[in-house]
């Protein structure tokens, strides 16, 4: 993850990609409401099964790629940030589930 992190800030200076954190939130958010606009084209909006299509891998490392640059903005080391999650998971399930009520 650090090598990815890496690569996506370089890219980014390289190519004056640097907008302000609130940018990159809305892009964010754009980006997974395009995942789920694919998951609902998937499944013919409900009506059959879901069958993954190419286009939902595209559309899932664009939300990828948005996050790791917010990530980038406030240099936080993802990797670090998901082991963390994964401790907090943990303790919570060995309470009994792995909602916030835990906490």
């Amino acid at each position: 993850m650090k090598e990815i992190q890496r690569k996506i800030k370089k890219f980014c200076k390289e190519n004056d990609l640097e907008p302000p954190a609130e940018h990159r939130v809305l892009d964010a958010m754009s980006e997974l409401g395009e995942v789920a606009k694919e998951i609902l084209k998937m499944s013919n909006y409900g009506r059959k099964p879901i069958e993954c299509g190419e286009d939902l891998k595209s559309e899932l490392g664009d939300v990828l790629y948005s996050l790791i640059t917010i990530a980038n903005t406030f240099d936080i080391d993802l990797e670090d940030a998901v082991h963390q999650v994964i401790e907090k998971y943990e303790k919570r399930l060995k309470k009994g589930s792995a909602g916030s009520e835990n906490d």
